[in-house]
């Protein structure tokens, strides 16, 4: 395995290019499922969990190339029915092929998702608006298996917010018998961004990015031809690693409609943001100040920020209060941090966040894809050497991230974790 070594105390200053969203792309690639033909896939990065949901896809008979950050997805003989294990126990994202499969061939099995260990993430959201369109649920041996006819269009209010809940009832819609409406839908950019894939190519949804998402059944869908938003979660990231190394970067498509609420609490923290005609200049020059932030679903503060921002408010020059609402172990990068010297009162889900005047770099150990960027972040501003292990987790969802910040003037490199 890898690891990130890195030297800690240099500002970054430069321009970085923010890559197509991971979790944009995810979905797309499974609603791909949906046509026959060949689909194109454009702005994908070059991600481990894109490969996995790639090779998940081959395994069903799609023909899969991807050529930098474009993506060809052949479904001319895609008649598989089932995602296996191997594949979906690396990728919680995989359960999103459920709503496609059952939709286009009437079955699917599919192994319940793994991925990072944050939290449960149970899928009962999906499988009752499935059932609601008329499909037979049933589990065997670590499966859920998927059966119908031809799904019937349904009035389905979900009992929370889901992200790929809203995503796989979307898709399974799309070529379902009549109208379905899906009540209190994940407002997302990813949801809506998916939504604009699947009407180019046909399908009828209105109300994306609302609460509420109508879908007319069409009978077939032509293949997808879409460029992928670009991922403001890594803009996010890119963001606070300007402020925590007070220095200037100038970030290059950097979706800020969809970052308001980040934007909101790192300007209040301190943060400088600058529209250029090159990208948006995000700029620190001081400690940050303390703020309080609660992590919600889509327009509120996104806890997939969480850890990272944690990281700039360890540094920050007083008491900070997080509360995370949507994962209730979201909170695994803490004890890492603190290996840092950080000072953080862990009480349930909400942190309390003293703030210090330095890090020290230490060895520190990722727990989940976010908490990896988290101490990438705290290591850039620590002093001395800090040596993060299992970064695989940020391989999964940074597409070179240690190169990206190399080129802004990081002491950053990857070497094999002995």
């Amino acid at each position: 395995m890898d690891k990130l070594v890195i030297k800690g105390g240099r500002p970054l200053v430069g321009r970085i290019q923010v890559s197509g969203a991971k979790n944009a792309t995810l979905p797309v690639m499974a609603a791909t499922l949906l046509t026959r033909g060949r689909n194109r896939l454009l702005n994908v990065p070059n991600l481990r969990d894109v490969r996995t949901m790639g090779e998940l896809l081959a395994t069903l008979g799609a023909k899969v190339n991807q050529r930098g950050n474009k993506v060809f997805i052949d479904t001319s003989d895609a008649l598989g029915h089932e995602a296996p294990y191997d594949l979906v126990k690396t990728m919680r994202a995989s359960v999103v092929t459920l709503g496609p499969l059952v939709a286009k061939a009437g079955l699917a099995r599919v192994s319940l998702p793994g991925g990072c260990a944050i939290g449960e993430r149970p899928i009962d959201q999906h499988l009752k608006g499935l059932e609601a369109m008329g499909c037979k649920i049933e589990l065997d041996d670590g499966y859920v298996v998927a059966k119908a006819n031809r799904l019937k269009g349904a009035d389905i209010t979900m009992d929370l917010v889901t992200v790929t809940g809203t995503e796989n009832l979307m898709m399974a819609a799309v070529l379902a018998k009549g109208t379905t409406v899906i009540r209190n839908a994940a407002r997302e950019p990813e949801v809506v961004d998916l939504a604009q894939a699947l009407i180019a190519a046909g399908a009828d949804i209105t109300g994306a990015g609302t609460s509420t998402i109508q879908v007319k059944g069409v009978g077939e869908l032509r293949p997808l031809d879409h460029r992928v938003m670009s991922d403001r979660i890594e803009a996010g990231t890119f963001m606070v690693a300007a402020g925590i190394t007070r220095g200037e970067l100038t970030l290059v498509d950097a979706p800020l409609e969809h970052l308001t609420a980040v934007v909101g609490k790192l300007k209040e923290a301190g943060l400088r943001f600058q529209n250029t005609p090159k990208g948006v200049m995000v700029s620190a020059r001081r400690a940050p100040k303390p703020v309080s932030i609660i992590t919600g679903p889509y327009p509120g503060f996104p806890t997939d920020l969480q850890a990272q921002v944690m990281a700039l408010l360890t540094l920050s020059n007083g008491s900070s209060m997080i509360q995370e609402t949507i994962f209730e172990n979201r909170m695994m990068h803490v004890g890492e941090l603190r290996r840092l010297g950080a000072r953080i009162e862990l009480t349930g889900s909400t942190a309390v966040v003293g703030g210090v005047r330095r890090l020290s770099g230490a060895r520190v150990m990722a727990t989940d894809l976010r908490a990896s960027a988290c101490l990438v972040l705290a290591g850039l501003a620590a002093e001395g050497e800090t040596h993060i292990s299992r970064v695989y987790h940020l391989d999964r969802g940074y597409e070179r991230i240690d190169q990206k910040l190399s080129a802004a003037g990081a002491a950053i490199r990857r070497k094999k974790d002995k």
